[in-house]
């Protein structure tokens, strides 16, 4: 074999290696995108369908207010002398709060003591003078105008003696009134005033107390939710009502309706109500805003999913099912109330249904999933399934 021949060869040959190993590099990605692409699954983590009782609640926002707020005032006119009180304490009726100057009030008590004794000392002279009156005009010794007259001097002597009473029980009053107690137990708030200035009946006050057990809240509801509210308390079962912080979480106080208003708001459309709380832990202040959730009945044997599980379109409410072989399924549903364990579904879901809860984006009607715990959940994994395929091809 000729040189040149040789050299053909080996060029041909080179050329069919070249060959072989361009159409191999081709073929080997696209075999393996097939591979990967046929065993491609969503990872999704699920939840399950479940059925239970499920109370039916209203929401509002709510005004804690006190029953009973008083303004503690002086009953009688004089210093104050002495205050036995701190600020923000806790005090029970008829606990003493301050003292008012008690010395005019108790000379006085002692001037119409002394007015009494003089007005018994005459009464009873003229009952002496009056009874031997009388005896001397059964004799004829004395004219009927005399015996008249020691009558209606006797008589104003025992009005004297009755009046002088009524000043020392008045006086005796006023000393009692000097000191200040408690009309109500409660808080004490800040002190409208200090030791040693002059207080009366017509002054601002010493100090202000709050009532805090129980308390109340005022909250209004749609009108149309009147009839649930009317009819139990009504027939004199409890309606319960819970009080929220405002973030809507934290459950801060259990109550119950008491007062339903006498009129709807025109300009509101609601009604107003009014439950009271125990509130022995002091968690509710007056003026305080809560969020109130209202039990108004209970929708019996409910079917209730995972809130993430329901998802929104333009045709209405969905949620993605798994069956057994693991593939998807878009199932329109009509959802009811939420829960705190999740929301009512009123129609296309069953007790016991697998419904996707997170990684629902990636999905169609069909799709293969591979079930995951959150615990396992990649989220690099969850974001690539939800590119579109033509940006994994490769290029």
């Amino acid at each position: 074999m000729s040189r040149k021949v040789k050299t053909i060869l080996w060029i041909v040959i080179i050329v069919i290696i070249f060959i072989a190993v361009y159409f191999f590099s081709q073929k080997r990605p696209r075999n393996e995108q097939v591979n990967v692409k046929m065993d491609q699954s969503k990872p999704v983590q699920v939840g399950v369908a479940t059925q239970q009782d499920v109370p039916i609640q209203v929401s509002a926002l709510g005004t804690v207010i006190s029953d009973r707020v008083v303004t503690v005032t002086s009953r009688v006119t004089g210093n104050l002398e002495k205050i036995y009180f701190n600020e923000g304490q806790y005090v029970k009726q008829g606990e003493l709060l301050a003292q008012i100057d008690v010395r005019p009030y108790q000379a006085t008590l002692e001037q119409y003591q002394g007015t009494l004794a003089e007005s018994q000392a005459q009464m009873k002279n003229a009952e002496l003078t009056l009874e031997r009156y009388k005896r001397l005009y059964a004799k004829d010794s004395i004219a009927k105008q005399d015996l008249d007259t020691q009558l209606a001097l006797t008589n104003q002597y025992v009005g004297a003696v009755k009046a002088a009473q009524g000043q020392i029980k008045t006086a005796q009053l006023n000393i009692t009134y000097a000191k200040v107690t408690a009309p109500i137990s409660g808080y004490i708030g800040l002190r409208k005033t200090d030791i040693g200035n002059a207080v009366s009946a017509d002054s601002t006050g010493i100090v202000t107390i709050t009532q805090m057990h129980p308390i109340a809240v005022t909250f209004g509801v749609p009108q149309n939710q009147l009839a649930n509210i009317v009819e139990p308390i009504r027939a004199g079962k409890a309606l319960p009502v819970q009080a929220f912080d405002l973030s809507g979480t934290n459950q801060v106080a259990q109550g119950e309706v008491k007062i339903i208003s006498n009129e709807i708001d025109a300009t509101t459309g609601t009604v107003m109500l009014k439950a009271i709380f125990n509130n022995q832990d002091n968690k509710l202040f007056p003026n305080q805003f809560v969020n109130i959730k209202l039990n108004t009945s209970t929708l019996p044997q409910a079917i209730v999913v995972p809130t993430a599980a329901v998802q929104a379109s333009d045709s209405g409410k969905f949620v993605f099912t798994i069956d057994q072989q693991s593939t998807a399924h878009k199932v329109v549903v009509k959802t009811g109330p939420e829960t705190a364990d999740g929301k009512v579904v009123v129609t296309g879901i069953r007790v016991g249904d697998r419904v996707v809860t997170s990684g629902s984006d990636a999905l169609g009607n069909g799709s293969k999933v591979k079930i995951v715990t959150p615990e396992v959940v990649d989220t690099s994994i969850l974001d690539a399934a939800k590119k579109p395929e033509h940006s994994r091809r490769p290029h």
